[in-house]
């Protein structure tokens, strides 16, 4: 998923299935290159088979993502790292197409040291909100929804940055 490609398909396929055309349309993107990431993502359980269409003649595979399947956490510090820099580019892209003015909207950062029990708690909250938005994701452009950006990562520190890579 560390590619800034693949996490705006997963998006894009949270409110609805798309073939790889679909998606090349959508993304500007080549159909070719769609269909490549498509796969990588079907291939890693992050997207999920939602049928085929007829187009032209041929069939087309249509994908959708599975806001059922269980979030795996990065298996080791530099798988994460490479997540979080297509995390932070893709958040970049999203913030030069931000809509100033009438909009809700909220950002923070923080590293904290806090009671664990109001750690869990957050972490809980923050969880059902993310699986709440993913679970009412629609089609691209249906009428009365609001095109929005969240992005997420809550994660325990180590107790020195000079701690080692575990």
């Amino acid at each position: 998923m560390a590619h800034p490609v693949r996490l705006r398909i997963l998006s894009l396929l949270t409110g609805t299935a798309m073939s790889a055309a679909e998606v090349a349309r959508e993304l500007d993107l080549t159909h070719a290159n769609a269909s490549y990431h498509l796969r990588l993502l079907a291939q890693t359980g992050h997207l999920v088979d939602a049928g085929e269409e007829a187009i032209r003649g041929g069939r087309a595979k249509r994908y959708r993502y599975d806001a059922d399947r269980p979030v795996q956490m990065a298996p080791d510090t530099a798988t994460a790292v490479r997540f979080y820099d297509a995390i932070a580019a893709e958040l970049v892209r999203r913030a030069r197409l931000r809509r100033h003015g009438g909009g809700r909207a909220s950002s923070s950062d923080a590293e904290l040291w806090v009671p664990g029990e109001v750690w869990g708690r957050a972490v809980d909250q923050v969880l059902s909100t993310v699986d709440d938005l993913h679970r009412s994701a629609v089609p691209i452009r249906s009428a009365g929804a609001v095109h929005v950006s969240i992005t997420t990562a809550l994660f325990e520190m180590v107790e020195s940055e000079k701690a080692d890579d575990a």
